[in-house]
Parts: structure tokens; sequence; C-alpha cells
């Protein structure tokens, strides 16, 4: 692969992920707050890169990501069970 291919693979999941999480409807802010920390971290880790420090960056990048996804997950499912609750209300 690449190295523009590889670093094309490394934004896909983020900007999917940032797609999903922004057509939810708002669940809690706390759960918000996670995703939003998460992000900051991969886009502190690009800033690394883009100022050369190419290993940390890509270390806080990965980190991030492994955060955005995990942080997501969660704020999608509170998301799905809350909009159940209110169209089944149990």
């Amino acid at each position: 692969m690449t190295r523009t291919r590889q670093m094309r693979a490394l934004w896909i999941a983020p900007a999917f992920l940032a797609v999903v999480v922004l057509g939810c409807g708002a669940a809690g802010a706390a759960d918000k707050t996670k995703v939003d920390q998460a992000t900051k971290q991969v886009e502190q880790g690009a800033r690394q890169i883009g100022d050369g420090s190419i290993g940390p960056g890509v270390k806080q990048t990965a980190k991030g990501i492994g955060n955005t996804v995990v942080e997501g997950a969660k704020y999608s499912g509170e998301n799905i069970k809350e909009f159940f609750k209110k169209a089944f209300g149990s």
C-alpha cells in the first residue's frame, strides 16, 4: 500500500465516526464531551505530525482514533437506547 493510501485509510475511520455521531440526536452532555475530547486528541496528534514530530504524533493520533471509536460507540448506543425508550415507552 502506498503512503498516500495509508494516510487516507488512517482518516477514514474518524471521519466516518464523526458523521455518525453528528447525525445522531443529542443524548447526555457528559457522553458528548468524551467524544469531543477523543476527537481533540486526534487533532493534537495530527498537529504534531504536521510540526515534524512524526513518532509521537502518530502515537497520539492512533490513541485518539481508538478513543474516538470507543466513546463514539458508547454515545451512539446511548442515543439508540434513548430513542427506543421514547418510541416504545419502556
